[in-house]
């Protein structure tokens, strides 16, 4: 993936200003994928990217990716983002999923057809979405996984157990929950106003919930391409 632009001005931040966003809706798809952490959004990801031939991009991945770039001017403070369970700075997460976005475009070679974006664990606060809808593409809709703590908190502490995520501990996954709920849910309210949220319940087997996720995705006019 190209490395994120040196900063203008603000030598922790990037995200150039923009009048009008860099994909059309007409041609990119982008259902952004939302839940709290441990409520199977990777899972049924795959799932999708399976059967409806999108191209799945991770918020969370891409930060972490970052990071770990040696040569990353970024990557210190992601980390320590990251580890205190807070959100990274809205104007980096932009950037490296337009960035991601631009390569697989430019990628393809049939310029006509339209491309599906799965974007997951993402918008995560208000600020995201208005600068990602602004200035990279309007989103199709937000697919919202609902799921009690409880059981988020369940899976998370049996993922930790092979997953070697450093944020896979019980400190760092009740900062998460307290995050998603202070600043993730207005986002979900913020869509659901404008009736782009699909909400599925989370707290089935991956096998129906995957059922009911193809149920309403067929509702917004999307067909498997499997």
């Amino acid at each position: 993936m190209p490395a994120l632009p040196p900063p203008a001005d603000n030598p922790k931040l990037s995200a150039p200003d923009k009048n009008t966003p860099t994909f059309s809706p007409d041609h990119i798809s982008v259902v952004y994928v939302l839940g709290g952490p441990g409520a199977g959004k990777g899972t049924q990801c795959a799932n999708l990217v399976r059967d409806y031939g999108f191209k799945h991009l991770s918020a969370g991945d891409l930060l972490r990716a970052e990071q770990d770039r040696p040569e990353s001017q970024f990557g210190s403070m992601i980390k320590e983002y990251i580890a205190d369970g807070k959100i990274v700075p809205m104007e980096v997460t932009v950037q490296l999923l337009e960035n991601a976005m631009t390569e697989e475009v430019n990628g393809q070679k049939e310029q006509s057809t339209v491309r599906r974006f799965l974007i997951d664990g993402f918008p995560r606060q208000m600020d995201q979405a208005l600068k990602f809808e602004e200035s990279v593409c309007p989103s199709q809709f937000t697919l919202f996984f609902d799921c009690p703590e409880d059981l988020m908190q369940e899976r998370l502490i049996n993922r930790g157990k092979t997953s070697g995520r450093a944020d896979d501990n019980a400190e760092s996954i009740k900062k998460r929950f307290r995050t998603f709920v202070e600043t993730s849910m207005p986002v979900v309210d913020h869509f659901e106003k404008q009736g782009k949220v699909v909400k599925v319940s989370a707290a089935k087997s991956p096998e129906e919930i995957y059922a009911e996720v193809k149920k309403r995705m067929g509702e917004r006019g999307f067909e498997m391409t499997k």
